[in-house]
């Protein structure tokens, strides 16, 4: 059956989906450009606030640049949002985190790919894996475990999660995963992010050497956390708007 998707005003269609992902059923947000056929698919993980407004508005800009976008809600089994239970900005997060931890997630994500595969417009041969914040690091393990995805791009994800992030309680490192990597990967970081540490940034860049596939790492100056978010108050329109261009050309270089 076909999905029913709303036209929008940039000359795409989008609108939320839902799909199977082991005995659940996960929703995600959908947006394919005016153009018909053998699209190159992106599948997105988003920041710990969810499919926000200007999660959905990035959903459609990808479209807009001709692939097939889905955003999977990493957020669908605890209601569509992140745990609300909190009682500051720390234990919001730290909630967040952990309800959208890998063993979750990963194979959400493996599912809205296979979902979005099938679409007759989709070229499910052709795709990338594109992450903010939590889903930064989300995508990086789900590229060291998945053979299906071409691209990573990852947008300030933190390198090294707290014990307070991690459902191990102890850290969770991404830099290990950099040898199990099956697709070629860009970083980008704010040169002024705030919340991540600055020699977690240095220890990844310092690890690129070790990943099993072409790895690359862009710094901002002068960007904060978050800075590619124009509803935030830390966004870098220079930074965000460069970020931009290398991503769509890497993932169009990737999944060409």
């Amino acid at each position: 059956m076909p999905v029913q998707l709303v036209p929008h005003d940039s000359g795409v269609r989008a609108g939320w989906v839902h799909f199977p992902s082991g005995e659940d059923l996960v929703r995600g947000y959908l947006a394919l450009p005016a153009q018909a056929g053998d699209l190159p698919l992106v599948i997105t993980a988003h920041e710990n606030l969810g499919v926000t407004v200007h999660r959905q508005e990035v959903t459609r800009r990808l479209a807009a640049e001709g692939f097939a976008s889905l955003t999977v809600d990493m957020f669908s089994r605890v209601g569509g949002m992140p745990p609300q239970n909190f009682v500051d900005a720390d234990d919001r997060r730290s909630k967040a985190f952990l309800a959208a931890r890998d063993e979750v997630v990963v194979p959400d994500l493996q599912a809205g790919l296979e979902f979005a595969a099938e679409l007759p417009e989709v070229d499910g041969a052709r795709v990338g894996a594109l992450g903010f914040c939590l889903g930064g690091g989300s995508v990086l393990a789900w590229a060291a475990q998945t053979d299906d995805l071409a691209a990573v791009v990852s947008l300030y994800g933190i390198p090294v999660l707290p014990p307070e992030y991690s459902p191990t309680g102890s850290e969770r490192s991404r830099l290990p995963l950099l040898a199990q990597l099956r697709a070629p990967v860009q970083f980008h970081f704010g040169g002024a992010d705030e919340a991540i540490p600055a020699d977690q940034i240095d220890a990844l860049e310092a690890a690129l050497p070790s990943s099993a596939t072409p790895a690359e790492l862009f710094r901002y100056e002068g960007a904060g956390h978050a800075y590619h978010d124009d509803t935030h108050p830390n966004h870098h329109a220079e930074a965000a708007d460069l970020t931009w261009k290398r991503t769509v050309g890497f993932l169009r270089e990737h999944l060409a």
